[in-house]
Parts: structure tokens; sequence; C-alpha cells
């Protein structure tokens, strides 16, 4: 069993690794971890939830982080729906952990994909689209966001993934 202190610092670390690395991509590539298509590198850090609960706190917190310095921030509702999506996609993640097809755990894989493609899908129609609230709006924002999560939780999450489990990490 690890210390509090220690399962602090892990969620801190992932907390500033993701906030950097976010950052650093709309630094790098303006747009590319904020607009309705993101391909957020750090998104990979979510698999961290898979192994440890710690993951939960610091990929909420480094969502919160990136999302404040975003191009969004203009809108400072994004900082707390983005990171709520990001809240429930790790507890997901870290609840369905188990729950695997052939050794992979495909559902925990999914949540990052499904939550962002609801819940930021749903903020990109309601808020940032001009006119009434339509369903076809959400579910084509939806599908955007969804694709750019889908690309890089299957791809590099799932490296990472294996990586990880490979070197049997004590996390």
């Amino acid at each position: 069993m690890k210390s509090k202190n220690y399962r602090i610092a892990y969620g801190a670390v992932i907390a500033a690794v993701y906030a950097v690395l976010t950052c650093l991509q709309n630094l790098l590539v303006p747009g590319s971890a904020s607009m309705a298509v993101q391909f957020r590198v750090s998104e990979i850090l979510n698999v961290m939830a898979i192994f440890t609960p710690s993951a939960i706190p610091g990929l909420t917190l480094g969502c919160l982080i990136s999302n404040a310095f975003s191009a969004a921030s203009g809108f400072p509702l994004d900082i707390i729906i983005g990171s709520a999506a990001t809240l429930g996609s790790a507890v997901c993640m870290y609840l369905f952990r188990n729950v695997k097809i052939r050794d992979f755990p495909l559902i925990s894989m999914l949540m990052p994909i499904l939550w962002n493609g609801f819940i930021v899908g749903w903020e990109i129609e309601y808020f940032f689209v001009e006119g009434p609230f339509e369903w076809v709006g959400f579910l084509t924002s939806g599908a955007f966001v969804a694709l750019g999560e889908a690309v890089v939780m299957l791809i590099p999450g799932t490296a990472l993934y294996y990586a990880v489990r490979k070197r049997k990490m004590k996390l």
C-alpha cells in the first residue's frame, strides 16, 4: 500500500505533465488541443486511471489547468465543463478497469471517448454555436470530439497501456 503522500505526489505529477503537454501542444500547433476535433496528446495519460486511482484527481486538475490556458479560456465554463468530463471518464476508467475483452480493458479505454464526445459536444453546440440548440449539431460536434479522442486513446493510449503493463510498474 502506497502512502498518502506518495499518492498525492503521483497525482500532482500527472496533473503537471498533462497541463504542460497540452499547453505546449497549443503553443506548437495552435488549436490542435482546443478546437472541435482535438488531438490532445496529453489525453493518453487517461490510461493511468486504469492502473491507479491517484490518476483521477491528477487528470482532473491537469485538465482544469490546461483549459484555463487554452484558446477557449475566454469562456470560463469550459474550465469546469471540460474538467467534469475528464473527472467522469477517469472515474469510469478506474471502475471498469477489470472488465476486459481478451485481456484488454476496452470499456475503460472507451470512457474518455464517450464522456468527452457527449459533454464537450454538448458544450460546443450549446455555448459556441449561434442560434437554438440543434440535435444534429450536437451529434456532429460530439462525433468530431469523440473522433479526436478515439485516435489518441486507441493508438498511443493502447501503446502506453501495454508498456505500463509489460513493465509491471508499481503505481
